[in-house]
């Protein structure tokens, strides 16, 4: 069973992150993703950029399910959280 901390790691090997929040139960994973890598993407093309680089383990049900629930610029991660 995977932890939410195991999931991080996961991600960031696929893009360089400023800030990871991953909470979860070993099956269902939620995360708040902030990287710089989705400046001038769509939010459908950046959860695409975590769900391709994460297809391998979650085809072999290493990975059951994980929800993005923030996929954010740094810029719009600083706006949103007054920083």
């Amino acid at each position: 069973m995977l932890t939410p901390e195991q999931v991080q790691a996961m991600i960031a090997d696929i893009i360089p992150i400023e800030h990871i929040e991953v909470e979860g139960d070993g099956h269902h994973f939620f995360a708040h993703i902030v990287s710089p890598a989705f400046e001038g993407k769509a939010r459908l093309a950046r959860h695409r950029l975590i769900k391709d680089g994460l297809a391998a383990r979650i085809a072999s049900n290493e990975l059951h399910a994980l929800s993005i629930t923030t996929a954010a610029t740094p810029a719009e991660w600083a706006a949103k959280n007054g920083g």
